[in-house]
């Protein structure tokens, strides 16, 4: 078997054993002729063997592109042979246009937090009417719990999770319910325990910063080698793993000077797989820019993302919801129907508009001509969004069931490509917290005075004194969905409210056309409703808590029928007027 690894400062660099080989002799690895800084050996190895690099004498550390870290990110490697695996399923793949996400976490989407309790309740997501669940990141940080965007190991999975052969299983499993999977991976930053990244060469420069630090060196000296490392873990997850697609953490964070940027590249490469494999795969990324040239073509100067979060969707929808108005909703608070209604029709709401949150303009205008809508994700709640509050509560901690009904007819029927939260589908009451389970009593006390610092400086922040503690367990068990509330109520209807949805979008083309023309909205900003049109159907909700809404849909008739109602089907009047009561939604259709 070939050992390699690149340490272009190295003088030496030897192959150490492990495990059940740790009593044979280290091999000396010789410099590779033909790539600079490049050390390799070849030593006889199977599946499992467990190794480390020496580099100039100094201490084991783990391969920088071990599939495997048995344990954990400062341990030593293990070999991982992909096809030793067995697939149990052909898969052609399922592509972007038309899709529905389910965002989800391994760690507490079941109580075992594993790979393969996960896909024990894969049938659950299927049955929903879901086509894709989207991993949180799964690669290996220090402890067992945490959300994952700590990784130090871009190609390696967690061990506790179940390591590479869990996470075939899971994706196993998925394909043979018609569910592709789609991971988020992090190449923006590397956690800041178990890091060994630095000790062989420059992948990090202090040319760039970022809110974690040094940034990845993808334009300065040796940046062709660190583009090399990340562009083939990103082909690695979807080529071994059979991954369908992969989620770009923060891409705005990705600092590169070079021409063509990294996103071109990693772009134009996943591109190429795809061809190669003969099925579709896609990248999404998640920016905070609203840069047109994210998602646009490689060929008109664009970086060719196949598609992109919108948080602005998510601010003006949690607006109109909520009535918040703090931090990066003030803008959207001002008239947030009419800012639900921009994002629905035109995609951004910042598209060079002034932001009061950045104090300047801020984005530019999509080209919904050449933009098809499902370049844009929609939601509700993420992640994020939840996490980043003081007690991570979701909205079906304060809003009531009417409210949750028409935020997720607006995500489930709007333009964009729509996607969940975990548990969301049913209005979970499991708080989402952030959780870590750092090794290093330092860096565990450094992220519980963070963390105090970020809720002090919001408005949501509450009662200190009932600010969860990252490090505690029970922090992560709190987030822990709970599978007996679906059978529950007001639970069990939110969860069949979903599926209609759900079912309605897979059968009417008209809620997945891409063409924004055939897309309108209508509102009353101060009656508190909103009309969207997508072709012959329409959505009408009230957010308004006490006032019956007098929406005009359209005569009833032939071509506008009921399609769904909550709390119940109701029909517009003669006049094509509907009385909306408060808290309520109606879709419409043929």
């Amino acid at each position: 078997m070939l050992f390699e690894v690149w340490a272009p400062r190295a003088g030496r660099v030897d192959l150490q054993w492990a495990g059940d080989r740790a009593g044979r002799p280290p091999v000396p690895m010789e410099r590779d002729g033909d790539r600079a800084g490049w050390w390799c050996a070849e030593a006889p190895a199977a599946d499992g063997d467990r190794y480390s690099f020496r580099l100039d004498g100094g201490p084991p550390l783990p391969d920088p592109r071990a599939a495997r870290l048995p344990e954990g990110p400062d341990g030593p490697a293990a070999v991982v042979d992909h096809d030793r695996f067995g697939w149990r399923h052909p898969w052609s793949g399922r592509p972007l246009p038309g899709a529905v996400l389910y965002e989800l976490h391994v760690g507490t989407y079941t109580p075992e937090g594993t790979f393969d309790a996960a896909a024990a309740r894969l049938r659950h997501l299927a049955d929903l009417g879901v086509t894709h669940v989207e991993l949180m990141p799964v690669c290996p940080f220090p402890g067992t719990h945490g959300w994952g965007y700590d990784g130090v190991a871009p190609w390696a999975v967690h061990e506790p999770y179940g390591g590479p052969d869990g996470l075939k299983r899971f994706v196993d499993a998925a394909h043979g319910l018609g569910l592709g999977v789609v991971l988020d991976v992090v190449h923006n930053h590397l956690g800041p325990s178990g890091n060994h990244l630095p000790e062989f060469g420059p992948y990090f420069t202090d040319t760039h910063r970022t809110p974690w630090g040094a940034a990845v060196n993808l334009d300065a000296p040796g940046s062709d080698e660190v583009r090399g490392y990340f562009l083939g873990s990103a082909l690695s997850w979807l080529r071994d793993y059979r991954l369908d697609g992969l989620r770009l953490d923060a891409v705005h964070a990705l600092h590169d000077d070079r021409t063509p940027h990294f996103l071109a590249k990693l772009s134009a490469a996943v591109d190429g797989l795809a061809a190669r494999l003969g099925r579709p795969l896609f990248l999404i990324g998640e920016s905070d820019l609203n840069d047109p040239r994210t998602t646009a073509p490689r060929e008109s100067g664009g970086q060719g993302l196949h598609a992109q979060w919108n948080d602005d969707f998510h601010h003006a929808l949690h607006t109109a919801l909520t009535g918040e108005s703090q931090g990066y909703y003030a803008d959207f608070a001002r008239a947030p129907l009419a800012a639900l209604a921009k994002t629905l029709t035109a995609g951004f709401f910042h598209d060079g508009t002034y932001s009061s949150f950045r104090g300047r303009p801020h984005g530019a205008p999509l080209d919904l001509r050449t933009t098809p809508a499902y370049r844009l994700l929609a939601y509700a709640q993420t992640h994020d969004q939840i996490g980043n509050r003081a007690l991570g509560d979701r909205l079906a901690a304060s809003l009531p069931a009417g409210l949750l009904a028409g935020a997720a007819a607006l995500v489930l029927c709007s333009p964009s490509t729509p996607m969940l939260f975990m548990g969301e589908e049913w209005g979970a009451t499991t708080p989402w917290q952030y959780f870590t389970d750092h090794t290093d009593p330092e860096l565990a006390e450094a992220v519980r005075a963070g963390r105090r610092r970020e809720f002090a400086a919001h408005e949501w922040a509450g009662d200190a004194g009932e600010w969860p503690d990252p490090q505690d367990p029970a922090t992560r068990d709190r987030c822990v969905l709970d599978w007996s509330e679906p059978v529950l109520e007001p639970h069990g209807t939110l969860l069949a409210w979903h599926r209609t949805l759900l079912t309605l979008r897979h059968e009417l083309p008209a809620l997945t056309d891409p063409d924004p023309r055939h897309t309108e909205v209508t509102f009353d900003e101060d009656a508190r409703w909103l009309l969207l049109r997508r072709g012959p159907v329409r959505v009408a909700v009230n957010f308004g808590r006490e006032a019956t809404a007098s929406v005009p849909v359209g005569v009833p008739g032939r071509d506008l029928q009921v399609l769904a109602g909550w709390p119940e089907a109701r029909l517009p009047r003669a006049d094509g007027v509907l009385r909306l009561p408060p808290e309520s939604v109606v879709v419409l259709g043929p």
